[in-house]
């Protein structure tokens, strides 16, 4: 169950950067959406001392490798996780069929590894033909996932459910085929009912924020489409999710490619927030309307929009100062993009000294962590989380 970004956090899903991100070049690194190279061995010590912060936390951490390789021991998984791996129509009849046979015998850890880490060309040990001659030997048939490290975007717990989402990037298609894969074939998560689907339109978790009980902002922009907040806001009305939808247009740019690489909640009533953006963030109001309808008003500035859903006197924002040069470089550096363990604690990357120092400033503890190697696919603390159990709000 989670029904805010601020209840206490009891367990979460993490990934755990392994073989995939060895696979990142100069050559492949931007269409796979990293900024760089990442130094894999230093990205893996930082990510587990995040961990280690939640487990001394009282967090309960899940892997998602962990997690796919025990239900991937399951026949049924198996063949949907082939089927989805394979179904592209860049390979061939020739190149599928090799390959359905191999990934149908590697036992479950592996098999983890080859979807999750990728198959070159010149990884092959059969299925040549006319597709594996023309390519390169260094061209991948199946391509390596180094995304699949943000969590926060495939899935997205909603209430006692949770949203499959619809990831827009070629590059991380495949990331909510395996998602989809662990929460309904799982045998601990097993039976979550699911709403949305990767199959619907576009919608990514970065971009969803459980504002407080009941009201949900969605951001717009590069990742999510107006349709993809549509279909998520008429599935929460029905279900009773959510009584409040707030979309939130958000800049088409890599810097601010969700809505919380610009603002998160660090409290019931608090967010911290780009000041770039803070003045001009404008929300349309979604309420439930007769007869399946959706009641639309708008747009009004975001903070306005978001206390009055929320039911108290103002949203406060937290900012990083009036320096727009150390705005911006924070913001880049995810400063913006903090995971909230409870309400007034957070967890931070360490490099964003003056908006942690602002957060310290308004009352709020922040747990600082390394991520000069993690932050190089531009995601922060919430974004490598998926909350899968917080507290309810008292």
């Amino acid at each position: 169950m989670v029904d805010s970004e601020v209840g206490r956090l009891r367990t979460v899903m993490l990934h755990r950067p392994g073989p995939e991100l060895q696979r990142l070049t100069p050559r492949n690194n931007d269409r796979l959406l990293f900024d760089g190279v990442p130094w894999v061995a230093r990205a893996q010590e930082e990510h587990d001392a995040f961990a280690a912060t939640l487990t001394d936390r009282g967090v309960e951490v899940l892997y998602l490798t962990d997690l796919l390789t025990e239900t991937l021991e399951d026949p049924s998984a198996r063949a949907q996780v082939i089927a989805d791996t394979l179904d592209s129509l860049l390979l061939g009849d020739t190149l599928r069929h090799y390959l359905a046979g191999a990934l149908a015998d590697a036992e479950p850890a592996e098999l983890t590894e080859l979807v999750i880490g990728g198959i070159r060309n010149d990884e092959l040990r059969g299925g040549r033909g006319l597709v594996t001659a023309l390519m390169q030997p260094h061209d991948f048939l199946i391509d390596p996932l180094p995304n699949l490290l943000f969590t926060r975007d495939s899935s997205v717990r909603l209430g006692d459910h949770v949203a499959i989402t619809a990831l827009a990037m070629p590059a991380r298609a495949r990331e909510t085929q395996l998602t989809e894969v662990i929460w309904t074939q799982h045998p601990r998560l097993a039976g979550t009912p699911t709403l949305h689907g990767w199959q619907a339109e576009n919608l990514e978790g970065g971009d969803v924020l459980l504002l407080a009980p009941g009201v949900v902002a969605v951001g717009v922009g590069q990742r999510t489409t107006p349709a993809g907040a549509e279909r998520l806001a008429r599935q929460l009305f029905q279900l009773g999710l959510a009584r409040t939808v707030l979309v939130a247009p958000v800049d088409q740019t890599r810097a601010t490619m969700h809505l919380d690489t610009v603002m998160t909640m660090v409290d019931v009533d608090t967010v911290v927030m780009y000041p770039n953006i803070a003045d001009r963030l404008q929300a349309w109001t979604v309420t439930p309307g007769d007869d399946h309808t959706l009641d639309v008003s708008g747009p009004e500035p975001f903070a306005i929009a978001a206390a009055r859903a929320m039911g108290i006197d103002r949203l406060k924002l937290i900012d990083t100062g009036t320096d727009p040069v150390t705005a911006e470089r924070e913001q880049w550096d995810d400063g913006n993009n903090t995971l909230a363990l409870a309400p007034r604690v957070a967890v931070a990357y360490e490099r964003n000294i003056v908006t942690n120092g602002r957060l310290e400033a308004a009352g709020i503890e922040v747990i600082p962590i390394a991520g000069s190697e993690l932050g190089s696919g531009r995601g922060g603390p919430r974004c490598m989380s998926c909350p899968i159990e917080r507290d309810p709000l008292v």
